[in-house]
């Protein structure tokens, strides 16, 4: 569920990742907030409380001179503060349904996030431009290939909904960059791309619908396989929640990837999905039943509202009534905001998009993992969903990890100490899972055998034996 953060396209102010205590009930919480630039204008923000594993939810926010309003519609939250003249600190309250408390939001340093992937790799990294041809999109990408002559096998990565940059950055966190230097010492040659409009890609992602996405995922492998030190009948996609129903979609068409690995991947409608993460961020929030009930009858005369005006105009009109009803307090930027996003293209498709549909056409080999304590992707049944949907592929590996989340982050008592502080790391057992499947794939040897250093991941201990459906 995407969010949009509106400010003045060339106001870097707010742009970065801020950290805070809030002080609930006698303990203390820490909100996260990643605000990442829109080359198209604008930004993409979202919040993070990892006490209450609650990850990327969209939030919208407005700069008026120093002063700062942050505010999250669907869970009826908002904080409202004040910049400080070097743009260091946001200092202000937080309100959501009964809690009202103090927040100090700070800055995290770039020292502290890049910290972790400033040692040199053992293994050559290139920036690259990816063409997109039919849309005439330039994506900015980086290629890490093992040292050697090859040819190496490869894989692409895909990121999950909302735009994001190639590392899939969040706060200290950069899923796709650990992957990456993860898979390229392991012997593959490894990709990763802006999404649309963000970092070095142009285009507009909110304009885009998933099937479009999907020809990002295909330029990417025909960049791969035009590469001559990768092995053209060895490239795969690696797809991350959104970006693993895009992985599979390409695996549905001609000249599809050669194998799919799917991280949290989904195997429900794109309503149902949006509608559980409403539910849960209502549920940790205090909502009761009623409250609950209340909130997603709203949602569905808006999703209907929708589905029944295919005219934006129209559509955003009334829209902006239902949105006005909920909470007459809203600001008409963000009203408009919020309009804008529900009635683009990406929203209009993602509601009635089934990732089920095309999954009989999946001939390669798929490996799906989910965890159990993914509040977005619910893991028995989505991976229940793909299974029976990949009935034709030749090789279908169901993996379900206890205690990892959306990010494939081990439960936090797992996280690596670095200088004194808990940092995130993907889920060691995910990463040897992946490994031992990709190599039985495609028969590769290590290709950088020194241990992985604990700045790039926890680690690893010998994996205990995966309870797998197979076929």
């Amino acid at each position: 569920m995407p969010g949009i953060l509106l400010a003045g396209p060339e106001d870097p102010k707010l742009n970065g990742q801020w950290s805070g205590m809030l002080k609930v009930a006698g303990t203390e919480m820490e909100m996260i907030v990643t605000i990442v630039p829109l080359s198209t204008g604008g930004y993409y923000a979202a919040l993070d409380i990892p006490k209450q594993k609650i990850s990327r939810m969209p939030m919208k926010a407005s700069l008026t001179n120093q002063d700062v309003l942050l505010k999250i519609d669907q869970a009826g939250s908002r904080f409202t503060g004040k910049l400080n003249m070097a743009g260091t600190e946001m200092k202000g309250t937080w309100q959501q349904p009964g809690i009202t408390g103090p927040l100090v939001l700070k800055r995290i340093s770039t020292s502290i996030l890049n910290a972790a992937f400033k040692a040199a790799p053992p293994y050559r990294r290139e920036e690259v431009i990816v063409p997109n041809k039919p849309f005439k999109l330039r994506l900015g990408a980086t290629l890490t290939m093992p040292n050697g002559a090859g040819p190496f096998p490869a894989v692409a990565l895909v990121s999950d909904l909302g735009a994001q940059d190639r590392d899939a950055s969040q706060e200290q966190y950069r899923m796709f960059a650990i992957l990456a230097d993860y898979l390229t010492r392991q012997g593959f040659a490894v990709l990763r791309y802006d999404d649309r409009g963000v970092g070095q890609s142009n285009g507009r992602y909110y304009s885009a619908t998933t099937a479009d996405l999907v020809t990002d995922a295909q330029a990417a492998m025909g960049f791969l396989r035009a590469h001559y030190r990768v092995k053209k009948n060895q490239v795969g996609l690696i797809g991350h929640g959104e970006g693993a129903n895009i992985a599979l979609l390409a695996a549905a068409q001609p000249k599809g990837p050669d194998f799919v690995v799917s991280l949290a991947g989904s195997g429900q409608t794109g309503q149902a999905v949006m509608q559980q993460q409403q539910v849960e961020i209502l549920r940790l929030i205090g909502a009761n039943a009623n409250q609950v009930k209340s909130a997603l009858a709203l949602d569905n005369q808006m999703v209907n509202v929708i589905r029944q005006t295919p005219d934006d105009k129209l559509a955003r009109a009334k829209v902006g009534v239902l949105l006005r009803q909920i909470n007459n307090d809203l600001a008409f930027t963000m009203v408009q905001a919020r309009v804008e996003q529900l009635t683009s293209p990406w929203y209009r498709y993602y509601l009635d998009f089934n990732p089920v549909s095309k999954l009989h056409s999946v001939k390669c080999p798929v490996l799906a993992m989910n965890g159990t304590a993914d509040l977005q992707v619910m893991a028995n049944k989505n991976l229940s969903l793909l299974h029976k949907g990949l009935r034709n592929s030749r090789k279908v590996t169901i993996v379900k990890l206890p205690g990892v989340n959306h990010l494939f982050q081990p439960d936090r008592s797992e996280w690596a100490l670095i200088n004194n502080e808990q940092q995130p790391v993907f889920a060691p057992k995910a990463l040897a899972t992946m490994d031992t499947w990709l190599k039985n794939r495609t028969k590769t040897r290590t290709s950088f055998t020194a241990p992985i250093k604990a700045k790039l991941a926890a680690p690893l201990r010998k994996p205990a034996p995966d309870k797998t459906a197979s076929r």
